[in-house]
């Protein structure tokens, strides 16, 4: 019997509208998804402290979150007794302080009561005089507590120490200028209003610049450098706060350019150090020895994992992990055995980098380190080494936070000001070293030769 061609065409144009109709679906449903996305963003971005904030998945319920405080069998922690005693006081106890009866078993205690003195500014008033030289015109004698000669309506000066506390109130601890001038007010008795005080810490920094280009110049002998950088404000967007640090010293930049081209001018041609980094395209072909951050590796797997599970994705991540555990017991293996486990690293790396896995999402992530595969292990080659580029993140997190506060810089004079004193400032916290002390050299003047 005859098949009826009405018959036919009504049966795929059955099948056509079927396939449509679940085509339909499946568009809603992506739109109801992205709608809830937006929804959700909205939500965050109105929150207080959003771009800080845990995300609702990632929170701990409260039975589950880690017991606060130190873990059982750790040795006990306490405020040691101060090396220095200014005052000996003793109240002795002769008879019961409510009956007056006789004491026995009588023992002493000992505390040590820390405070802070009322601070009072220290007020020096100083004369020098001007005079004329028949062989070398106007003379002047000049003192070392000096941090200028400047007389008459501009002859009260701020002294180097509270001029070093200044910056470091606003440089370090990322106070605004107008609340540095109300700390300096509060608490020492000090006067000063905020343009003046940004005017002395452009001076500051003028005369404390030798020491900020010695750390530059000891930024290209280090053997590892870590690098990033972040968006800032001179005046206006579309500039960049670079950030170049090791674990002896920190160097701010800030650039209009986030090209390769600062890297080179800030790092020179001859650093022979190891330059760690995230994969962005500035830092890419530099001629130097480079690591890839694991950590950017490692997010990059865990969002196409978590789209898209694969157990591809799962090797790649226990093989970075290997990486960093083998970094991590290096002191405990000889040579040879490092060497050797390195060798099944390197070999491990090649078995799994030639595989082509099937979800695009793990295709993607094995091509993103497969492109950087002569960079993957370059942090074993030395002990003081890490996979990580959190070092240079952790020395941006300072000047982030003030920038929520200032933005960044309104001048190019600014702008120096920031990178002279912030880089100092953080290197003398990593060194130990007191940032008031390390610029008070620099901020007297020295007593005139004589002739």
């Amino acid at each position: 019997m005859d098949v009826d061609p009405r018959d036919a065409l009504i049966q795929q144009l059955q099948d056509q509208n079927a396939t449509l109709r679940a085509e339909v679906e499946s568009a809603r449903e992506t739109i109801r998804q992205l709608e809830a996305r937006i929804e959700e963003l909205e939500r965050e971005a109105y929150r207080q402290a959003a771009p800080f904030r845990r995300k609702d998945k990632d929170r701990k319920p409260t039975d589950q979150r880690k017991k606060p405080g130190r873990p059982k069998g750790h040795p006990p922690a306490f405020r040691p007794p101060p090396q220095q005693v200014d005052d000996d006081i003793e109240r002795r106890l002769d008879e019961c302080p409510h009956c007056g009866g006789p004491i026995t078993a009588l023992r002493s205690c000992e505390q040590y009561i820390e405070d802070v003195p009322r601070v009072r500014p220290h007020v020096t008033r100083l004369t020098t005089y001007v005079g004329v030289c028949r062989c070398c015109g106007e003379v002047r004698s000049t003192h070392p507590l000096q941090v200028s000669t400047a007389c008459g309506a501009a002859g009260t000066h701020l002294g180097p120490r509270a001029l070093g506390l200044a910056a470091w109130l606003n440089k370090r601890l990322g106070l605004t200028v107008r609340s540095a001038c109300k700390v300096l007010k509060d608490l020492c008795g000090l006067k000063i209003t905020p343009g003046g005080l940004t005017q002395a810490l452009d001076r500051v920094a003028d005369k404390s610049r030798p020491a900020f280009d010695q750390l530059v110049t000891e930024l290209r002998r280090q053997p590892g450098v870590w690098v990033d950088e972040t968006s800032w404000w001179v005046g206006g967007p579309k500039w960049w706060l670079w950030v170049f640090t090791s674990p002896d010293l920190t160097v701010y930049h800030v650039d209009s350019s986030r090209g390769r081209d600062v890297v080179l001018d800030m790092l020179g041609a001859d650093f022979k150090g190891v330059l760690t980094s995230d994969c962005l395209a500035s830092y890419e072909k530099l001629p130097y020895k480079m690591q890839k951050c694991y950590a950017h590796h490692l997010k990059a797997i865990s969002k196409a994992h978590e789209k898209e599970p694969s157990d591809y994705l799962i090797q790649l991540r226990g093989l970075l992990h290997a990486a960093m555990l083998l970094q991590s017991v290096r002191g405990d293996l000889s040579p040879p055995a490092f060497a050797e486990k390195r060798k099944h690293l390197e070999d491990r790396a090649e078995e799994l980098l030639l595989r082509t896995p099937p979800p695009p999402g793990a295709a993607k992530v094995a091509e993103r380190i497969r492109k950087r595969r002569h960079l993957l292990f370059t942090f074993l080659d030395a002990p003081a080494l890490e996979a990580t580029n959190n070092r240079a993140e952790r020395a941006l997190r300072p000047p982030i936070i003030a920038r929520k506060l200032s933005c960044g810089n309104k001048t190019q004079r600014g702008k120096t000001t920031f990178e002279i004193l912030a880089s100092l400032a953080a290197t003398c916290h990593q060194r130990g070293q007191d940032f008031v002390e390390t610029l008070r050299p620099y901020l007297t003047l020295l007593p005139t030769p004589v002739r």
